[in-house]
């Protein structure tokens, strides 16, 4: 397995959490690429940790359907799988949909402005076809009512589906990104207005209309992030 040059070896105090999001985003970010195999000596090095958080976060990676692990053989990344995909990305919009109804009528004004400036940098990111800003600027954009609701059930879930969801967005990620930040901002103006049931349920078909597979987008849908 190829190893990333350059060393993020970290403290003593990294957590078991710090070393599954680091070899989560590598996987989603396209650093470790399907099929390839992981080995747990190798990354333990690469973060500076023992082997036992690594393997924890491996495990967890494969509860999320990001790695295959073959017990006595071999743990390598998985391939984007349509039916999954889809599966994963139906949960995530149901997830959404029920962290914007129960949060409207309970985001502040800083809450409102935060997700405006966010869509801003996501259209920029868009209009520049620069994949990382667009969909960091995208995730911020939707986490912030689910960081209002503070559901942790919820949170844990989007923990586990969303990456595998974000995984299949960048593989397909495209630069027409306009529609997508006219619906983030209607759904700012429905969250402003105090409309839940607008908001939840264009929160819902924002996550539910992104393509599931890499042919999805050849009718013409908006390829890029929502």
């Amino acid at each position: 397995m190829p190893i990333p040059g350059g060393s993020l070896a970290v403290g003593r105090e990294l957590l078991r959490d710090d070393v599954y999001r680091r070899l989560r985003d590598a996987i989603v970010d396209g650093t470790f690429t399907p099929g390839e195999q992981l080995k747990d000596g190798e990354l333990a090095e690469w973060l500076g940790v023992s082997r036992t958080p690594v393997r924890e976060a491996l495990l967890r990676l494969g509860a999320s359907g990001l790695v295959v692990a073959l017990p006595g053989r071999s743990t390598t990344v998985s391939a984007i799988d349509a039916p999954m995909v889809r599966d994963a990305r139906d949960v995530v919009a149901a997830m959404h949909e029920l962290a914007v109804r129960e949060v409207t009528g309970r985001l502040t004004r800083q809450d409102i402005g935060r997700m405006r400036d966010a869509n801003r940098r996501f259209a920029a990111a868009v209009e520049s076809a620069d994949v990382d800003a667009a969909l960091d600027a995208d995730e911020e954009f939707h986490g912030i009512p689910v960081a209002v609701l503070g559901n942790q059930a919820l949170g844990a879930v989007l923990e586990q589906f969303g990456p595998l969801v974000r995984r299949a967005e960048r593989a397909r990620f495209g630069v027409e990104g306009g529609a997508s930040v006219q619906q983030h901002e209607r759904l700012i103006d429905l969250l402003d207005g105090g409309d839940a049931d607008g908001a939840a349920a264009l929160a819902f078909d924002i996550w539910r209309s992104l393509p599931a597979d890499a042919d999805a987008d050849a009718d013409g849908r908006d390829s890029g992030p929502a």
